[in-house]
């Protein structure tokens, strides 16, 4: 299965339940993106790989760190002009959790949302 630093490991009945971490940002990724006044994300250290090669990276923006039996959560967000900064942020934070904690199991101790920029949309 790879190194064990890949997978967020629950013990399970039967065994045990292995959710790689890119599955967990994944769910982080579109929790944030459905909370409203969030009009992106945005990579973490500029253009990532994946973004420069073409290929489409679904949880672009999202940062995962797994302590002992926790996880900590990184995202990189634009918001849209006239949202309210704060506002946006306590949303996708708890969001975020619940998005977590509801799919996988895992407790989330920490939700760090850094905005990155502001959308200047003037269609909407």
């Amino acid at each position: 299965m790879g190194e064990n630093k890949e997978y967020v490991t629950r013990p399970a009945e039967k065994g045990s339940i292995n959710i790689s971490e890119d599955v967990i940002s994944v769910i982080a990724a579109n929790a944030a993106l459905e909370t409203e006044g969030v009009a992106s994300l945005a990579a973490s250290f500029g253009k990532d790989i994946a973004e420069l090669l073409g290929k489409k990276n679904l949880s672009k923006g999202v940062k995962i760190t797994v302590e002992e039996d926790s996880i900590k959560v990184d995202v990189y967000l634009i918001v849209k002009i006239g949202s309210s900064v704060n506002k946006v942020g306590a949303s996708v934070q708890q969001a975020v959790a619940n998005a977590i904690e509801s799919m996988t199991g895992f407790k989330v101790a920490e939700v760090n949302v850094h905005v990155n920029g502001v959308a200047l949309d003037r269609d909407k």
